[in-house]
């Protein structure tokens, strides 16, 4: 079992994975035309790129991300590994499926450039997810190898 002193790094890379989705979501959620027209706030609106603005789905959407993070925050303060792998499944769950439409489906409002660099954030954050569960199922870190016998 992990002491809760060596789940310290493991707990602080599950919040960093988790506030920028809690954020995400929040603002889809509580001003779905403004996160829509302006996500993700630097560079090229990634959401518009996909007309048509459709209040129902940006705020479905927005709940997704709002889920992940609000599970991976909770499971980073109170939870366990058990709770911080759950989470972490979870939040690849909804990576996967992402990455894979945006890979397939480019954008014909955006430049080529930033369609690729768009799939790379996004498989950088199933990545980041599929890290987190290794990492949790190892007991929080990397572990040593065993000593050899002579």
């Amino acid at each position: 079992m992990a002491s809760p002193t060596s789940l310290v790094p493991l707990r602080v890379f599950a919040a960093a994975i988790a506030l920028p989705q809690a954020v995400i979501g929040v603002w889809a959620v509580l001003s779905p035309r403004g996160w829509f027209d302006d996500f993700p706030g630097i560079g090229p609106a990634l959401a518009a790129a996909e007309p048509p603005f459709n209040a129902h789905l940006v705020t479905d959407a927005g709940s997704g991300f709002l889920a992940t993070g609000v599970l991976l925050l909770g499971a980073s303060l109170v939870g366990g590994l058990a709770e911080i792998r759950v989470a972490a499944i979870g939040y690849l769950l909804f990576c996967v499926p992402h990455l894979v439409w945006h890979a397939a489906h480019p954008s014909d409002l955006l430049a080529a450039g930033n369609d690729v660099l768009n799939v790379v954030l996004i498989g950088a954050q199933a990545a980041g997810a599929l890290l987190l569960i290794v990492l949790a199922s190892r007991g929080g870190g990397v572990r040593a190898p065993e000593p050899t016998q002579a």
